[in-house]
């Protein structure tokens, strides 16, 4: 699984017009996508990863100070644009794989007691998020 990871001052999700996800404040954008090999005890790891990185302010972690994250799927994080112009996707993990990944992401974030938001699987979403930094790294798990 791989994370794109961004401190934000707050970010959002909508959706046709409606917010489907939105956390205020200190925490973290999440962009998560799955490839064909990945498993539910990587999105466990991942979800660890996540609520422990000490990459909030005064190198604090999200687990620290009970900071939101807002997660979002993305299959284009594995968008291979290497060769001509158009990028291919082959290694991102189709919809009915990928879908229960993710979810099990935040699943298993909620279930170490952090608050998660969401955006909508599949949807056009339009996302928008304050990057306090700027400050972006990638997880692979």
């Amino acid at each position: 699984m791989r994370a794109v990871v961004q401190r934000v001052d707050g970010a959002s999700v909508v959706v046709g017009g409606e917010t489907v996800g939105e956390i205020v404040g200190e925490g973290l954008c999440v962009l998560v996508g799955a490839t064909h090999d990945d498993t539910p005890e990587k999105a466990a790891v991942l979800a660890r990863k996540l609520w422990s990185v000490r990459i909030l302010e005064a190198e604090k972690s999200c687990s620290d100070v009970n900071a939101p994250l807002l997660v979002i799927s993305q299959f284009t994080l594995y968008g291979d644009a290497r060769k001509g112009r158009r990028p291919t996707w082959n290694a991102a993990a189709p919809g009915p794989v990928a879908e229960p990944l993710v979810d099990e992401v935040v699943a298993q974030l909620r279930a170490l007691g952090a608050t998660v938001e969401t955006g909508r699987f599949g949807a056009d979403m339009r996302v928008s998020l304050t990057n306090h930094g700027p400050f972006t790294i990638v997880i692979d798990v």
